[in-house]
């Protein structure tokens, strides 16, 4: 508010900084130089020319959410104070809903996932987070989440994920602060450019965003640390969960999350397991809810197979082969596989998951040609691109100037009916000619 008073005048001590002569980059656009630097933006002040109400929204939005978290939480302690009521042990929607509940009916089964769906499949909604991240980002701080994901999956069991839970968060949180600092950068009223900036380098500035580095002609996406930050709340909250299903209260509401294999790496004797378990047959099909059960339960691993196929079909390069040899597997295979014993099945899911996890590193590490050296690759190594079907799915780099680099830049994930026709100009010595529309290719005195 200080800051919007008349006195304070930004044009008195603001710098205005010399773009270098031999620079191969165009910088007109840079921070440094495309007009007066104001150094108080760097710390979050900025003149609103009037419009006080636009610059203070997210600062009254929060203020707003906090009061009424606090106005929700109060309600409910004095609900309880004035009724001599104990609060539950879970913070829940329907605390009449336990997991005892659960087989009745759809409506019940609908309420209990509305209370513990997280409590039951948090660990899951985290992993699917931590992919969310690495495919909307595909830069190096990916690849790290990438390398973390595969530490957790290597722990195997749900007990000693458990266990390195704690540090993982602490992983995610220095990874969240660290990429902040690199979105705050260095005070550009000091006129000093990068080190990775003309005069003392030119490295591209498709690499620089690659390597999601501070920098004042492209700077790090901010939008990113949110993916992060979700992917940390997620991380946080199953952390919670790692500790309150060790409480044998909210194992009675919620239900045990305990796994088939014991702590010996031994399965437990399923007969009493199964003398213990008090769900009724759903295979009989006395309900909808049993309907259900017996769709996802009998049918849930032909789906997964057809999703392998179609992840197979839809690209064309040597990762997809994996995948069609596992589905052609399992098709071969069939439901004997659901026959063998549980060590057996988990053995053969594990091997399906390592390699999911590990195509998508790889195309993590692999986006570094497809967004960062496009330009030399499509010139030198055309056979990259059709070997591993790069493709730079982020917005914001740089294309290359002609045409055909312009299409493979952008070019869809799914491969395309005539992929390698359209990259025979690049690999072959020939010269070429495109049609208005950039669909057709005619090479002429081309070898392949």
């Amino acid at each position: 508010m200080l800051y919007q008073l008349n006195v304070v005048q930004p044009i008195r001590y603001s710098s205005n900084c010399t773009m270098p002569d031999n620079s191969s980059i165009d910088l007109s656009r840079s921070v440094l130089y495309s007009g007066p630097v104001d150094p108080a933006q760097w710390l979050g002040l900025r003149k609103t020319e009037g419009k006080l109400l636009d610059y203070l929204r997210y600062n009254l939005m929060m203020l707003a959410l906090l009061a009424f978290e606090v106005t929700v939480y109060r309600h409910q302690e004095l609900y309880h104070l004035r009724r001599n009521k104990v609060p539950p042990p879970t913070r829940t929607l329907f605390h009449d809903i336990t997991r005892r509940h659960l087989d009745d009916n759809v409506l019940s089964c609908v309420k209990y996932f509305l209370n513990y769906f997280f409590y039951k499949f948090g660990l899951e909604t985290c992993f699917l987070l931590a992919v969310n991240v690495i495919g909307q980002r595909m830069d190096l701080f990916a690849v790290s989440h990438a390398f973390g994901l595969i530490t957790v999956l290597s722990r195997r069991s749900r007990k000693c994920i458990a266990s390195v839970w704690p540090k993982y968060c602490y992983f995610l949180s220095g990874l969240l602060f660290f990429q902040y600092l690199l979105c705050i950068g260095f005070p550009p009223a000091a006129c000093k450019d990068y080190p990775w900036r003309p005069p003392s380098s030119n490295m591209d500035s498709n690499v620089v965003k690659w390597l999601f580095l501070p920098d004042h002609l492209m700077p790090p996406n901010p939008l990113f640390l949110l993916y992060d930050f979700l992917l940390l709340l997620g991380a946080s909250l199953q952390l919670q969960v790692f500790e309150e299903e060790l409480q044998s209260s909210v194992q009675i509401l919620a239900g045990d999350n305990s796994e088939l294999e014991g702590d010996d790496g031994q399965i437990f004797d399923l007969i009493g397991q199964l003398r213990l378990n008090t769900v009724p047959d759903f295979m009989l099909c006395r309900s909808y809810l049993d309907m259900m059960k017996v769709i996802i339960f009998s049918y849930m691993f032909w789906f997964v197979l057809t999703i392998i196929f179609i992840t197979g079909t839809t690209r064309i390069s040597i990762f997809c082969m994996g995948y069609l040899v596992a589905c052609f597997y399992f098709l071969l295979v069939g439901g004997e596989l659901l026959l063998k014993p549980v060590k057996s099945i988990l053995v053969y899911w594990d091997c399906l998951i390592g390699y999911n996890v590990f195509v998508i590193t790889m195309k993590n590490i692999l986006s570094i040609l497809a967004c960062g050296f496009i330009k030399s690759v499509v010139l030198n190594h055309c056979w990259l691109i059709q070997l591993f079907s790069l493709a730079c799915t982020i917005k914001g780099y740089t294309k290359r100037g002609d045409h055909l680099g312009r299409r493979l830049f952008l070019f869809p994930v799914a491969a395309e009916e005539g992929l390698q026709e359209s990259l025979l100009p690049v690999c072959g010595p020939g010269p070429a000619k495109y049609s208005t529309l950039g669909l057709q290719v005619h090479i002429h005195n081309t070898h392949v």
